[in-house]
C-alpha cells in the first residue's frame, strides 16, 4: 500500500494518504453529521457538518498515532520505517525489515492497540470534564469511543491484525519456527475474515444496510492478506539457496546518453533485446535508464528528451551482485518499486536481474512442485 498524497514527515517517517482515504473518510463525515443530528436536534445544519469533520479529522490522527506507535517501537529495534500510508481501511507502516525475533514481533505488534487503548481513555475521561452535551463532549466521547474498539478489535488473533502478529510472536516464540507461526496466524486471519464476512452479509440482509457490507469488505481484506501471508513462506522457501547470478541475463546495452528517447524505444526497447540501458558520455558510463524512468515522460516529447535527461547517475543507482541471494534482490525491488536491478561485477554492469525473470522462476517451479 503505497502514498499517492505526501502530508509530511514525522519523526523522519515519511507521511501520506492512500486515494482510497477519501472515500471512507467521506462516508465517516456523513454518519457523523447523521448521528449527530440524531442525538442533537438543536444544533444547526452548518454546526453538525463542522463538528462531523474535525471528528473524521482527528479520527484519522488517531490512526495515525496508531501507526507511529508500531513504527517507532521498530525503529528502535533497528528496523528502518519508510513511510505510514493512510488508506481506507485505516493505516499501514511501511517496514523495511521483519523483527528478527518473536519479542520483538510481540512488542511491536502490541504498541498499536496499548496506544489506541490509551488514547481512548483519554478522551473518554475528557469528555466527562467538558459540558455536558456540548459538541467539545460529544466529539470527545466518540472518539474515545471508536479508540477503545479500534484497540479491542485489532487484538483479535487474526493476521495481519495487531491481535494475529500477536498469536504469530507467541507460536513463534513457543515453536521456535517462524514460517509455522506465520501459517498459523495466517490460517487464524482466514477464519476470521470468513467470520466477519458471513455476519456482514447477514447484518445486511437484516437492515443494517451499508454497515453490514463494511465488514464483509473487511473480512475480505483480511482473506486475502492471511493468504498472502501464507504464500508468502511458500516462495520464501522457493528462493533458498538461488542467487542472482542464477536467473540474470545479460548486460545492458551502452548508448550515447545524446539519443533521443523515442529514438531508443523503437531501437532497443520495443524490440525486446533489452530492459535497460548503460548511458555514456566521453568518460565511460554515466547513467542507467529503464522502462520506469520512460513511462514518466509524455510520448509527445520522447523525440525531444535525450537519455541524459531522464538517466539516473550511476552512483544513485541500486545495484546487486551475482552473489546476492535472489530473495534479498526481490526484497529490494519491493521496497525500491523497481523492476530491474543491474548486476555489477568489478564495479561493471555484467548483466541485469528482472522481476518479470523472478516471477517466471517462481511460477514455473510452483508449476512443477503440482
Amino acid at each position: 500500500m503505497r502514498s499517492n498524497i505526501f502530508l509530511g514527515r514525522i519523526f523522519g517517517i515519511r507521511i501520506g494518504l492512500h486515494y482510497s482515504w477519501f472515500i471512507i473518510a467521506f462516508l465517516i463525515v456523513l454518519s457523523l453529521s447523521a448521528q449527530f443530528r440524531i442525538e442533537e436536534q438543536g444544533w444547526s445544519s452548518g454546526y453538525i457538518m463542522a463538528l462531523a469533520l474535525v471528528t473524521a479529522v482527528l479520527f484519522f490522527v488517531s490512526l495515525l498515532l496508531h501507526e507511529l506507535s508500531h513504527s517507532l517501537v521498530a525503529r528502535s529495534f533497528g528496523m528502518p520505517v519508510r513511510e505510514i500510508t493512510l488508506f481506507a481501511l485505516g493505516g499501514v507502516s511501511n517496514i523495511e525489515k521483519k523483527p528478527a525475533s518473536a519479542p520483538k514481533e510481540f512488542w511491536m505488534a502490541l504498541a498499536g492497540p496499548v496506544a489506541s487503548a490509551a488514547l481512548g481513555g483519554i478522551l473518554k475521561g475528557l469528555s466527562f470534564a467538558a459540558q455536558p452535551m456540548s459538541g467539545l463532549a460529544v466529539m470527545l466521547s466518540w472518539l474515545g469511543y471508536i479508540n477503545l474498539a479500534l484497540a479491542v478489535f485489532n487484538l483479535i488473533p487474526g493476521y495481519p491484525l495487531d491481535g494475529g502478529r500477536i498469536l504469530r510472536a507467541l507460536v513463534w516464540w513457543k515453536t521456535g519456527s517462524a514460517d509455522k507461526a506465520t501459517r498459523i496466524a495466517a490460517r487464524a486471519g482466514q477464519v476470521v475474515g470468513i467470520v466477519f464476512i458471513a455476519l456482514g452479509i447477514f447484518q445486511f440482509f437484516a437492515g443494517s444496510g451499508f454497515g453490514g457490507l463494511w465488514l464483509a469488505f473487511i473480512g475480505w481484506f483480511l482473506v486475502q492478506a492471511a493468504a498472502s501471508s501464507y504464500l508468502e513462506v511458500d516462495l520464501s522457501h522457493a528462493l533458498e539457496g538461488v542467487t542472482v547470478s542464477d536467473l540474470m541475463t545479460g548486460s545492458c546495452p551502452a548508448v550515447d546518453g545524446n539519443m533521443d528517447v523515442r529514438t531508443f524505444v523503437e531501437q532497443y526497447l520495443l524490440h525486446g533485446t533489452t530492459q535497460c540501458a548503460v548511458v555514456t558520455d566521453n568518460t565511460g558510463a554515466s547513467g542507467l535508464v529503464t522502462a520506469n524512468e520512460i513511462k514518466e515522460i509524455e510520448r509527445a516529447k520522447w523525440p525531444f528528451t535525450r537519455l541524459f535527461d531522464i538517466m539516473r547517475p550511476v552512483d544513485e543507482v541500486r545495484t546487486v551482485t551475482p552473489e546476492t541471494p535472489l530473495k534479498t534482490a526481490l526484497e529490494i525491488m519491493g521496497r525500491k518499486d523497481l523492476n530491474q536491478l543491474p548486476v555489477v561485477v568489478m564495479g561493471k554492469i555484467a548483466g541485469v536481474l528482472s522481476r518479470a525473470q523472478v516471477l517466471s522462476y517462481l511460477q514455473n517451479r510452483m508449476q512443477l512442485q503440482h
